[in-house]
């Protein structure tokens, strides 16, 4: 869909024909507007290819009728597996009009379009630029501090139980933080090439303006990392939580596999077609049921202490075990 767009009192305004000073806003662009942007606009069917690229990184490059930029902007859409993604916008500066081309909507558009920055105006293209590199900016701060609130309220629920559906979200939101970080490098070093190269010239107080956009910038790589860090010590540590509790569950099972396999190893002996003891007393059965009750407890109280305590009571056991068998005899 592309729509022309001219500065008025009101703010922006759409028109259908395409005058000087005008923005030409390509967004949700399909086949057929990649043709008229290439035959009636004279924008090379190479750059357009790039644009489209969801991959394509942050540059600059002049041509003979325009310059282009393109530059990466955070997109948020609730209908993928991971919800904030980036894509690559593409700015051609011509003579006489500014067109922009990108797969789909943007924040940082919507905020152009609907006048929330100070001092917009489409008219000079240096700051036409310079105000949409910081709203991405400004939008990558935003959409980070969203991803934030969500870990945060993910690592909530992780307290409480640890499922699979957390941890996924987690990884989703981790995927969004490296795209983010990636993306946000980028602008920076088309930043640092616009306030070398002399294919956009700046007056002093657009390179004022350039300074603030720059350290926005940063400030946004700087946030990036940090979350990142933090989501990769939060992952971490669930994992080790999660290690922890297998290996507890583990024990546990294997303790009560020992403890059932006490009885069941001194039942067996009597089921046996040789001679044994007191296999002719009344009360054998009752005797052998509390030998094996005795020694199951004795074996699951063993298994819960550590050796100090399993030498105590073992020495502790030994002489009414004795007392027992004397007894039986």
């Amino acid at each position: 869909m592309i729509t022309i767009r001219i500065k008025s009192e009101k703010g922006l305004v759409e028109t259908n024909a395409v005058s000087k000073g005008c923005w030409v806003d390509a967004r949700n662009v399909d086949k057929d507007d990649l043709l008229l942007l290439e035959k009636e606009y004279g924008i090379a069917g190479e750059l357009l290819t790039d644009i489209m690229d969801a991959d394509e990184q942050a540059r600059i490059e002049k041509e003979d009728e325009y310059t282009a930029l393109i530059v990466r902007l955070p997109v948020y859409d609730e209908r993928y597996e991971v919800s904030f993604f980036t894509l690559p916008l593409g700015i051609i500066l011509f003579s006489d009009k500014i067109v922009t081309i990108c797969q789909r909507s943007s924040e940082a558009l919507e905020d152009l379009i609907k006048n929330r920055i100070r001092g917009f105006n489409i008219n000079n293209k240096s700051t036409f630029v310079l105000n949409l590199l910081g709203r991405a900016a400004f939008t990558f701060l935003r959409a980070l501090k969203e991803l934030n609130k969500r870990t945060t309220i993910i690592e909530r629920e992780l307290q409480k139980s640890i499922k699979n559906n957390e941890l996924i979200q987690l990884l989703s939101i981790q995927k969004s933080l490296v795209y983010f970080t990636t993306s946000i490098t980028t602008n920076e070093l088309l930043l640092e090439k616009l306030q070398k190269s002399p294919l956009i010239r700046f007056k002093e107080d657009e390179k004022e303006l350039l300074e603030d956009v720059v350290t926005e910038n940063k400030q946004a790589i700087e946030m990036a990392k940090i979350y990142s860090s933090i989501l990769t010590g939060t992952m971490d540590a669930f994992a080790s939580v999660i290690s922890n509790n297998l290996n507890i569950v583990m024990k546990r099972l294997t303790i009560v596999s020992i403890v059932l396999m006490i009885p069941t190893l001194i039942t067996s002996f009597y089921g046996m077609n040789v001679g044994l003891p007191f296999q002719g007393s009344l009360s054998a059965v009752w005797g052998i049921v509390a030998v094996s009750l005795l020694a199951s407890v004795l074996g699951a109280i063993l298994l819960n202490t550590d050796r100090r305590k399993r030498k105590k009571l073992a020495a502790m056991a030994l002489p009414y075990t004795h007392s027992y068998v004397m007894v039986q005899r």
